[in-house]
C-alpha cells in the first residue's frame, strides 16, 4: 500500500516536471538594443540619450509584456556596437537584425519578421522620371544612405545595375536629391516619411510606385542570453505572427513618424546659442 502511494507521488511530482522546468526557466526581464538613428523604427531618445525610443521599441514592449516580461532598451551607441553586445551576452536582443547568415551562428532569428521595411523609389514632386519597375532606375543617378539595409538579392542587383551615389545617411541623399545632384532615393516607406515631414520636405517630394525591396527588420536573441529558451522563442514567434493581422504594426509606425516629426520641429523652434 505505501509502496504504491508513494509510486503514484512520485508519478505525480514527474508529471509536473515540465511545468515546473518551465517556470523556473521563464525570463522576468531583457534588455535589448539596435539603431539609434534609424526613425521610426529606432532612434536615441533625447529626452534620456541612454535609451532608445521607436515603433520597434514600443511593439517589443507590447509583445513582451503580454508574456509578462519586463524590457530595457539602451543605447548602445554605434550600430556595429550594439550587434556586439548582444553577440557576447551582455545584451539579450537586437530589435532591427537584418538576415544575415554570418550572424546565425550566435543569434536565434524570431520570424516572422517585427518589420517588413518597404524601400521605394522617392523623387522630387515635379520629376520626368518614368518608373514601372526596378530596371527602369537604370536610365537614372540615385541616392542610397550607408546605412541602409536591403536584402542580398535586391543588393546584388543594384550594385551591379544602378547609379547610386552613396550617402552618409537618409538626411544627405535626401539633400542630394532636392539640390538636383540626382534623381531619385531609395529610402523605406516610413523612414522615408520620417525624414521628409521632420526636415519638412514632404512637400517637395515624393514615393513613387510599388516598392523595389522589401527586407525584413527581425527580433535576435542571442545564444549567449540567459533568457534563451524554447519557450520564449516559441512565444515570441506566436506573438510576431498576431501582429501584422491585429493592423497594430502600421499605427504604431505612423504615430512614431509624428513623434520624429514633433522632436524634429522642437529641435528647429529650439532658439539658437
Amino acid at each position: 500500500m505505501l509502496l504504491r502511494k508513494a509510486g503514484r507521488g512520485l508519478a505525480c511530482m514527474l508529471a509536473l516536471l515540465p511545468a515546473l522546468a518551465m517556470a523556473a526557466g521563464k525570463c522576468e526581464r531583457l534588455v535589448a538594443t539596435g539603431s539609434p538613428d534609424a526613425p521610426p523604427y529606432a532612434w536615441q531618445d533625447p529626452q534620456d540619450p541612454k535609451h532608445l525610443i521607436g515603433a520597434n521599441v514600443d511593439l517589443l514592449r507590447q509583445v513582451l509584456g503580454e508574456l509578462g516580461i519586463s524590457v530595457e532598451v539602451l543605447n548602445a551607441g554605434r550600430r556595429d556596437v550594439a550587434l556586439q553586445e548582444v553577440r557576447s551576452g551582455r545584451m539579450d536582443l537586437l530589435l532591427d537584425m537584418p538576415l544575415q547568415v554570418e550572424q546565425l551562428t550566435a543569434m536565434d532569428y524570431l520570424h516572422p519578421p517585427l518589420q517588413l521595411n518597404e524601400y521605394l523609389v522617392w523623387t522630387r514632386h515635379d520629376a520626368s522620371l518614368v518608373y514601372d519597375g526596378p530596371a527602369d532606375l537604370a536610365k537614372y543617378r540615385g541616392s542610397l544612405s550607408e546605412r541602409a539595409r536591403l536584402t542580398p538579392a535586391f543588393s546584388a542587383f543594384a550594385k551591379a545595375q544602378l547609379d547610386l551615389a552613396p550617402a552618409q545617411n537618409l538626411t544627405q541623399a535626401f539633400q542630394k536629391l532636392i539640390l538636383g545632384q540626382v534623381d531619385y532615393v531609395l529610402a523605406g516607406r516610413f523612414s522615408g516619411m520620417a525624414m521628409t515631414q521632420g526636415l519638412g520636405m514632404s512637400n517637395d517630394l515624393i514615393a513613387r510606385g510599388l516598392p523595389v525591396d522589401r527586407p525584413g527588420l527581425y527580433l535576435a536573441l542571442s545564444h549567449n542570453s540567459a533568457c534563451n529558451d524554447a519557450w520564449l522563442r516559441g512565444q515570441l514567434a506566436k506573438k510576431l505572427t498576431e501582429l501584422p493581422i491585429s493592423g497594430v504594426s502600421e499605427a504604431v509606425l505612423q504615430r512614431n513618424v509624428e513623434r520624429w516629426e514633433a522632436q524634429m520641429q522642437a529641435q528647429a523652434d529650439a532658439p539658437k546659442q
